[in-house]
């Protein structure tokens, strides 16, 4: 894949400044220079915090705050191209996927940038108490404070702009620090931000060691809530070590899919080929575990299987590509041996299950023991397993049988049914007939259990960074 270097400096107080030491950006198709970054430590996250505590003490009204993030989506939009290929580039993402993901990032500016506007708190019923008598109360939303977040590599623009766009419109400042393996197109973002008149310190991304930049996030009190996309195990840690913090986690899933005999099969079978291999299956909600009425088993996998296979896997930067790498060698590395560990189990490998050069093809199993990695832990590759059962409640139970609950799917005509699954399901969301991969940008997103704590969508992540304040008149 032949793409350009790309050379970006880090965001500090309106500054774009060098550090000597430099991260290198490679794709990870074929690993050629994407880029190279700036790589900062302690020093320079304290420098972003004195510029974004400098910010705050001089608050932008919610009208320009508004103004700016509408300017950022127009921006957006007009360099649509550009973003586009700069995800796939350091990604690895197939481009129609990264356009989708530019494309929705617009949405989520324009949705903050609403959320700005209307930022409002709300009148107290004081009468309904004798002791309020006499009184009238309201409450003020409040900016929470210096927000630190830390974004994951899967989607380096639009969970980048879910965390700064709502925090913005709440009227906090915000320190990012963007995975690694994928800063250019947050950097490019910032670069937006600023052309779009944000002022100095309201937006610092720094980019280098999760430790020396988070230990700062997590020590310094100047910062008042944390917000973190990635692995479960690393989120609730952090949310241990700032126990005085606001910590917003989405974390992990294992997802799954209930298909009754009802459903549409030929319209299932598409769906979830698609949602289970796009972007190689490195998606919080990527469909990993099918589960399908015994009865129309055969008959799904009839129609899914030949899906699976017409997938095109290759170089993310091709029009035509559906699946391209694993963000590295590793993570495909251990996606392989997971396949490995269930074949030794007694697991049938109907699909995939090896390379194609040096990609991994799209993989289905069947006969996946319960306690199989495949089975209950999060593959974050191009893998699901399917699985028959007989009855609603056998299928519930198996999607609960996981730590993770972020979304799930069902399929079925019979509303009774959905609805007695929506209800049972132990999720932060539950789709159905649609497959669970879904999420439009301005609804609220997250998990329980040990799939987070929060909800994100403008709306939902505003009510995170603020706080009310009552005021009560005595009359």
């Amino acid at each position: 894949m032949a793409t350009t270097a790309i050379e970006r400096r880090l965001l500090v107080g309106g500054e774009w400044i060098e550090t000597g030491d430099w991260i290198e950006v490679r794709s990870p198709y074929d690993g050629s220079p994407v880029g190279r970054v700036p790589s900062a430590g302690a020093e320079e996250t304290r420098r972003a915090l004195d510029a974004a505590e400098s910010a705050m003490s001089e608050p932008l009204p919610a009208h320009e705050r508004a103004a700016i993030l509408d300017r950022v989506a127009s921006a957006l939009a007009e360099c649509h191209d550009e973003v586009a290929r700069t995800i796939s580039a350091e990604a690895g993402k197939p481009l129609k996927a990264a356009r989708i993901e530019a494309q929705r990032a617009v949405s989520t500016y324009t949705m903050a940038a609403v959320e700005a506007r209307k930022l409002a708190g709300e009148v107290i019923p004081m009468d309904a108490s004798p002791a309020g008598e006499g009184k009238i109360a309201f409450t003020l939303r409040l900016p929470v404070g210096i927000v630190g977040a830390i974004s994951p590599f899967n989607f380096p623009l639009n969970l980048v702009a879910h965390k700064i766009a709502p925090a913005l419109a709440a009227g906090c400042a915000v320190v990012l620090k963007p995975a690694s393996q994928t800063p250019l197109s947050a950097l490019l973002l910032a670069e937006l931000e600023t052309e779009a008149g944000l002022p100095p310190g309201w937006l610092n991304v720094l980019c280098g060691p999760a430790a020396e930049i988070g230990d700062v996030l997590v020590e310094d009190e100047r910062v008042k809530l944390i917000t973190f996309t990635g692995s479960s195990g690393v989120g609730w840690k952090l949310r241990e070590r700032a126990a005085r913090k606001r910590v917003s986690l989405e974390l992990g899933n294992a997802t799954p899919v209930i298909v009754a005999a009802d459903a549409d099969l030929d319209d299932v079978a598409a769906r979830l080929a698609a949602h289970a291999f796009s972007f190689a299956g490195q998606s919080c909600i990527s469909v990993q575990r099918i589960y399908i009425e015994r009865s129309a088993y055969d008959g799904f996998l009839e129609r899914f299987l030949p899906r699976v296979a017409a997938l095109q896997v290759g170089d993310p930067a091709d029009e035509s590509t559906d699946v391209g790498p694993l963000i590295s060698q590793p993570e495909r590395d251990r996606v392989l041996s997971w396949i490995e560990e269930a074949r030794a189990a007694g697991a049938e490998v109907l699909a995939g299950g090896e390379l194609d050069g040096e990609l991994l093809r799209p993989t289905v199993i069947a006969s996946a023991p319960p306690d199989a990695k495949v089975s209950c832990e999060e593959v974050f590759g191009p893998l699901c397993t399917v699985t028959p059962y007989d009855t609603l409640d056998d299928a519930i139970a198996l999607a609960n049988g996981t730590p993770f609950g972020l979304q799930a799917g069902v399929f079925t005509n019979d509303v009774k049914a959905a609805l007695r699954a929506a209800g049972a399901l132990e999720f932060g969301g539950v789709t159905i007939n649609e497959a669970p991969t879904f999420r439009a940008d301005q609804m609220p997103y997250g998990g329980v259990k040990d799939s987070g704590n929060t909800r994100e969508g403008p709306a939902f992540a505003v009510r995170e960074m603020t706080e009310d304040r009552v005021v009560v008149f005595q009359l």
